[in-house]
């Protein structure tokens, strides 16, 4: 399966880093399955976002 973008980009490394931490942890709280790899990339305008596989 291929990767899932968050719909959003952030402006810091570190935000982006956040959410990655809240997908990997917090996943059963959302009934959601587990994901196999979380991680940040950043835009090719300097942003940064989140995308996972399941």
């Amino acid at each position: 399966m291929g990767w899932v973008y968050w719909a959003r980009l952030y402006d810091s490394k570190f935000q982006a880093g956040c959410l990655a931490k809240r997908i990997e942890e917090d996943w059963w709280v959302y009934g959601y399955d587990f994901p196999r790899h979380v991680e940040v990339f950043q835009s090719k305008k300097g942003r940064y976002g989140v995308r996972y596989q399941m």
